[in-house]
């Protein structure tokens, strides 16, 4: 079921790509895995994935050894000061920087190890309460260019978590949004090259591609619904 959910999240992909231009190769899917056992992510594996997204460090840690190395993983959720130390080195891509603080945590501890860690920073582009960052277009024009200057971070672009939506077209206005704010002429020296965008989920990841998403979040649409009793 898992490599059938797989290809069919593929070819949705692929039939977006072309309705709005774009290459497939622009796009990567991120299998998000938080709460699933790793029984599920080794079928996954097995059916092409290498980009999994996790939510929670402790969880991220525990899966990360007994899976391939070749593995890309992704922090995709809330992410603590305490405990980016476990993670620094260890995954391709943090999600979710939303404050300089987090970001000076990940600066410290990459300085630390040697390495520059690729980031990107959460716009709550829809201003909802229930999700982290901030729509304060002042404020985050502020972080995208304090967290630039940082020496041992690589700032690659921008994440947002759309509403939750039974018409994916009520979101395309919040990822078009993230998409024009990337590319405002203040940030042309403060990103890693073109800014990618992280941004579209299992309900609205065809929009969020049509409107220039390079990573998007699939979790239920791979492996079913969560189930919060799995740690």
């Amino acid at each position: 079921m898992i490599a059938q959910n797989l290809t069919e999240v593929r070819r949705r992909i692929e039939e977006a790509c072309k309705k709005s231009g774009r290459d497939i190769s622009e796009v990567t899917l991120i299998s998000v895995s938080k709460t699933k056992p790793v029984s599920m992510l080794k079928e996954a594996y097995d059916a092409g994935s290498r980009d999994f997204g996790e939510n929670k460090v402790q969880e991220l840690t525990e899966k990360m050894p007994v899976l391939p190395d070749d593995i890309r993983w992704h922090m995709i959720g809330h992410l603590q000061t305490n405990k980016v130390k476990y993670i620094t080195g260890k995954v391709s891509l943090i999600h979710s920087i939303d404050t300089l603080h987090l970001a000076e945590a990940v600066e410290k501890e990459s300085a630390k190890a040697g390495i520059k860690t690729p980031v990107l920073i959460e716009i709550n582009e829809a201003g909802e309460d229930s999700k982290f960052g901030t729509s304060d277009e002042a404020a985050n024009t502020e972080l995208i260019k304090r967290v630039s200057d940082l020496p041992h971070i690589e700032l690659k672009g921008l994440m947002t978590i759309a509403p939750y939506t039974e018409d994916p077209e009520s979101n395309r206005k919040y990822f078009s949004a993230l998409r024009e704010f990337s590319l405002r002429p203040e940030f042309k020296d403060c990103f890693a090259g073109h800014p990618l965008l992280s941004m579209g989920m299992t309900g609205d990841f065809e929009v969020a591609v049509e409107e220039g998403a390079h990573f998007v979040r699939v979790g239920t649409g791979i492996f079913g619904e969560r189930d919060y009793g799995i740690h």
